[in-house]
């Protein structure tokens, strides 16, 4: 029962973050809302290319190693990978976003990020 559950919220983690980076490819503006920092009207080009190649880049690798080494390279992966939406919610915080997104985001998703490692430690 523990190794579905480990191995589905791993690869579910992996595929909404590859998601959310193609988000910010092709829909920036929208996809930096729902970061929870709107991009400038003007400028932040590079901000919103970095961050989606960043996220993308994320979740591919974490599909790859789920795939292609196993679960505890996968689980290291999303112990060290947790520092993102740690780090996520403070730049949120320092840049006019609301507590709720940085939080209820960000900040929960490092929390999942980092149950979806336990899980695959114990598998």
């Amino acid at each position: 029962m523990l190794t579905p559950l480990a191995y589905g919220l791993a690869i579910v983690l992996d595929l909404f973050v590859a998601f959310i980076g193609v988000r910010f490819l092709l829909a920036p503006r929208t996809a930096a809302a729902g970061y929870g920092v709107l991009a400038k009207p003007d400028g932040d080009r590079a901000y919103l290319t970095v961050k989606g190649v960043r996220d993308l880049t994320y979740g591919i690798i974490g599909l790859a190693l789920i795939a292609f080494v196993g679960a505890r390279a996968e689980a290291w992966f999303m112990l060290a990978v947790a520092l993102v939406p740690l780090a996520d919610t403070l730049i949120v915080l320092r840049n006019g976003g609301t507590r709720a997104a940085a939080f209820g985001i960000h900040f929960a998703t490092a929390v999942i990020v980092l149950l979806s490692a336990a899980l695959l430690f114990a598998v």
